[in-house]
């Protein structure tokens, strides 16, 4: 159950996702501008970067949009945008609380989605922008294994299209958007009655949804 302190959420979600490594800062700046002021579902940043400025990147956010944004500590998900540290990933409790852990290696993303999706199942909203390599594919399938919802920066728009492709590769994502309209997405999911119903892609019989490590079947 979440905090009384956050907004009831709009079409059952608990929890936003936002992922990114190489290009992230100029992807998630774009996406927060779009993110209204009443923006019903806290949102969860996750960007590989070097510690060097811990700030840096919730600073840039708030001066970006409307929504409040804060850096992530030990504690309940509040309503608006929580920047996890760098090389630090979260877990995701049911009372929706978060505790974090360092993650020195590049599975921030799937380490977040993956406590994400089993904490609140279909009530997650996964969105991986652009990066290098492939954190966050296993994220995404935990997240449809368990019935949330994915959407990918459309490769060909990315600056670093790695992590976008990995994502679609998996056959887990349910759309592919170019970044100006992945805000909207996001608005529409949320805030719009019976959208996330209506925008609903079923997962292909040869989506690789098993665990990390195993063999679809």
């Amino acid at each position: 159950m979440l905090p009384a302190s956050l907004p009831a959420p709009r079409g059952d979600f608990a929890v936003v996702v936002l992922a990114a490594s190489t290009g992230g800062v100029r992807a998630l700046r774009r996406v927060v501008s779009g993110l209204p002021s009443v923006f019903p579902v806290p949102v969860l940043v996750v960007q590989h970067r070097s510690p060097g400025a811990p700030q840096l990147l919730t600073d840039l956010l708030r001066a970006a949009g409307t929504l409040p944004v804060r850096t992530a500590t030990p504690g309940p998900l509040e309503h608006g945008i929580t920047v996890l540290p760098a090389r630090t990933t979260a877990d995701v409790h049911p009372n929706g609380h978060l505790t974090l852990r360092p993650c020195p290696t590049a599975a921030t993303v799937d380490d977040l989605l993956t406590s994400a999706a089993a904490t609140f199942g279909p009530r997650v909203l996964a969105v991986v922008l652009t990066g290098r390599l492939s954190d966050g594919a296993a994220g995404v399938r935990a997240v449809r294994r368990e019935g949330g919802r994915v959407l990918v920066q459309d490769p060909d728009d990315a600056e670093a299209p790695g992590m976008p492709s990995a994502a679609l590769a998996t056959g887990c994502v349910e759309h592919a958007l170019p970044l100006d309209l992945v805000a909207p997405a996001l608005v529409a999911y949320t805030m719009a009655a019976g959208a996330a119903d209506l925008f609903a892609v079923p997962v292909p019989p040869w989506a690789r949804l098993g665990r990390r490590g195993s063999v679809p079947a």
